[in-house]
């Protein structure tokens, strides 16, 4: 695995032994920062359920402000705290050890907020996906002219809206899609930008 572009260009990542855990690939991330595009410099970024790290450090080699990350999984804790090492250690990174479900609703990552980005990787198999997207939705994690993005498995529907925010676009790679959400109140640029599928 290596960082695709920006300051961190060329950077090798760490990447995980078997199956247990799933980075994001390389054609995905490509992607997905190719739809975000100037979104990303300055943001305040939340990694959610980030495994290796590869879409925080991603987003902090293109100019991100801060990103926080946020896993339960000890061996995916120890691979993300290599990754940030290789890449320097940047001191606009927080990690957050826990589950996911339960740190949306910890006033110490609301305090850290509220995130630009919000990109939720969960396990494929995961059945509980839309309580935590009410949650993210809710208060004032998510900014409010700001972009969430789920990657799931092709076939994970996920509702057209939730909580406060409303799907915008959707892109299929392989058997991974990614589902971006908005704010529903607002219009932003962002918003006109990334809306349509691919």
């Amino acid at each position: 695995m290596r960082v695709i572009a920006g300051t961190q260009k060329g950077r090798r990542l760490k990447a995980p032994i078997g199956n247990r855990i799933r980075p994001t690939s390389e054609r995905v991330r490509e992607a997905l920062f190719s739809i975000l595009n100037v979104e990303v410099s300055h943001a305040n970024v939340l990694d959610l359920c980030c495994g290796t790290g590869t879409i925080g450090l991603e987003a902090l080699s293109r100019g991100a402000a801060r990103v926080v990350f946020v896993d339960n999984h000890r061996d995916s804790l120890l691979l993300l705290k290599n990754n940030i090492r290789r890449c320097g250690e940047p001191p606009n990174t927080v990690t957050l050890a826990g589950d996911a479900w339960e740190l949306v609703r910890h006033p110490h990552l609301h305090r850290l907020g509220p995130f630009d980005i919000i990109y939720v990787d969960p396990p494929y198999q995961h059945d509980n996906l839309e309580q935590l997207l009410g949650e993210l939705s809710a208060g004032q994690t998510l900014a409010c002219d700001g972009m969430m993005v789920v990657e799931h498995f092709w076939k994970t529907v996920l509702p057209q809206d939730v909580g406060s925010v409303q799907q915008v676009r959707h892109a299929r790679y392989g058997d991974t899609v990614l589902t971006f959400f908005q704010q529903t109140k607002h219009e932003s640029h962002a918003n006109r930008r990334v809306s349509g599928n691919i």
